[in-house]
């Protein structure tokens, strides 16, 4: 308990259940920080906050599109209004539209890259502005394995991941004289509703995967990722950024 205690945090994609953003929230909310929870989905933002809140911690949701780059300065500037500063930015909102690249219209990958790639650009932008004035920070950026290595049906999601991969190495060469760390984060399969949405999969008992595929021959839980995010959140990762860390069961290892 503690791990971040009075450290103040964006999360952004916090509203779905089960969800990676929601899950990080809620964890970093746990070890003491004090959270902006953000989506799209305010009902839902807002539920993730009052969990925090009733759990004995300081939370605080907001409505945002994370495409829009007004909104981004909005939301930093309340933050910094509500609790003094900024010291962790987790972009975590994404879509997913898996699909051979042959359907693919140009909307369909503008979509993707818009909210997957460019939403981080101005998250990272933003953030460490407030961050600089705050004496540092941590960005941590939500990639995936489709980031890493060649998927089927991912060209949009793949390339928009991937460059969340390169785009976190950069930031961290620049955010390094002031004391602001950058990476990423690359989770395999993970049961959350973006996951049961790509793969019509109507529970996790659905969603069991071959040892061939993923060594560890499980689908990972959503506090697998929160937890890595907790870690790179902490001052345990002071000497960690520009790395990516794969939480993925071995996947990318073959």
């Amino acid at each position: 308990m503690g791990r971040v205690t009075d450290k103040v945090a964006i999360v952004t994609g916090g509203a779905s259940n089960p969800g990676l953003g929601r899950t990080t929230a809620l964890t970093l909310g746990r070890e003491g920080a004090k959270v902006v929870v953000t989506d799209l989905d305010l009902e839902g933002a807002e539920a993730c906050a009052a969990e925090i809140r009733d759990a004995g911690g300081e939370a605080l949701a907001l409505h945002q599109d994370v495409t829009d780059e007004g909104r981004w300065q909005e939301v930093i500037a309340q933050t910094v209004a509500a609790y003094g500063r900024l010291d962790v930015m987790v972009n975590n909102a994404g879509i997913a539209v898996l699909m051979p690249m042959s359907q693919m219209t140009l909307a369909d990958w503008n979509k993707q890259i818009d909210v997957n790639l460019t939403s981080v650009f101005l998250g990272c932008k933003y953030a460490m502005e407030a961050m600089r004035e705050s004496g540092g920070g941590s960005l941590i950026n939500l990639s995936s394995v489709a980031g890493l290595v060649g998927l089927q049906n991912c060209v949009a999601y793949g390339a928009a991941k991937g460059g969340v991969r390169i785009m976190s190495k950069s930031i961290a060469l620049e955010g390094a004289k002031d004391n602001i760390r950058c990476n990423s984060v690359h989770p395999g399969v993970i049961w959350t509703n973006m996951q049961a949405q790509a793969t019509g999969s109507a529970d996790m008992s659905d969603a069991r995967v071959p040892p061939e595929r993923v060594p560890l021959g499980r689908v990972g839980q959503p506090e697998d990722i929160a937890n890595s995010i907790l870690y790179l959140a902490s001052d345990e990762a002071s000497y960690v950024t520009g790395t990516e860390l794969t939480v993925d069961a071995g996947m990318t290892a073959q």
